[in-house]
């Protein structure tokens, strides 16, 4: 395959070093064509053009090898010990690495193989004009994710279809969330919708228009929640009171009879103790208790 490239600059050198970087390919194997000879300013002031130059470079290597032989490098530079194999595919291909204690090149979610399969897709670019797909598995890590995928869509699409409440799931790349949005198209009364930016972009699963239950609020009460399931089977249930029902009224208490006594004066021996006189109030009055005056 044949690529070109044109740089302008200051120097003839400097459009070199240009073009060299641009192809991502070494000076001696680009065939390079001056265009334009640089001229300076007269009395530094008028005049002066900057260098034109052409740079050739023949690939001998296809997209495949390069994505490769890039990715055995990363690796080799990371400490692991893997062997990769080349899966060619319709506009790509699958780079699958296989090895022992590699969990460390999956990471969390798959971020760290995500990360490598970009750069590694970058770099097998600069050799294709059209685009090349590259991906990178590691032990069936993306089918086995994917049905994952799939698994967790699906229960949460049937939950927010009974339930008509929206769930909202971990933050996903594009591709997963497609995946989301693929599987819950497959449950009836649901729907999801991407929210957020990237990269805390994630997926909610709700009910679809067409649920009745989507605007329906829930019932609120005791025990599980639903109408008799809470209530003890054969217990009566509770009648409304009626407003009369609610006055209150004071509980009926027995009053006491104030019995008087007599708090004789201490007298010689032998002597009858005067009789204590009894007011009006002590005659009449109604207590709890007794008093002695």
């Amino acid at each position: 395959m044949r690529k070109e490239c044109v740089k302008e600059a200051a120097s003839v050198e400097e459009a070199k070093a240009l073009i060299a970087a641009e192809l991502g390919a070494e000076q001696e194997a680009i065939v390079f064509e001056t265009v334009q000879e640089p001229q300076k300013k007269t009395f530094g002031l008028f005049g002066g053009q900057n260098a034109i130059v052409k740079g050739v470079y023949e690939v001998n290597e296809s997209a495949s090898e390069i994505a490769k032989a890039y990715l055995e490098t990363v690796l080799r530079t990371m400490g692991a010990e893997a062997e990769i194999t080349v899966k060619e595919e319709e506009n790509g291909c699958c780079l699958m690495i296989e090895g022992e204690n590699l969990g460390f090149i999956i990471g969390r979610r798959g971020d760290t193989l995500d990360a490598l399969q970009y750069l590694t897709g970058l770099c097998a670019n600069r050799v294709e004009d059209d685009y090349y797909r590259v991906t990178i598995d590691i032990g069936n890590y993306r089918e086995k994710r994917e049905q994952a995928l799939k698994g967790l869509a699906h229960k949460m699409a049937a939950q927010a279809a009974r339930t008509g409440r929206k769930n909202s799931l971990e933050p996903m790349n594009p591709y997963e969330r497609r995946l989301i949005h693929t599987a819950v198209q497959d449950v009836k009364g649901a729907t999801s919708w991407s929210v957020g930016t990237e990269p805390n972009r994630h997926v909610v699963i709700g009910p679809s228009d067409d649920n009745p239950k989507k605007n329906s609020r829930p019932r609120r009460g005791r025990g599980k929640g639903k109408s008799g399931e809470g209530r003890t089977e054969g217990a009566p249930r509770r009648e409304k009171l009626r407003d009369s029902e609610y006055v209150i009224k004071p509980p009926e208490r027995q009053v006491r009879q104030f019995v008087p006594r007599s708090n004789p004066l201490p007298v010689a021996d032998g002597a009858t103790p005067p009789e204590k006189t009894k007011s009006e109030a002590e005659l009449t009055a109604s207590l709890y208790g007794r008093i002695d005056l």
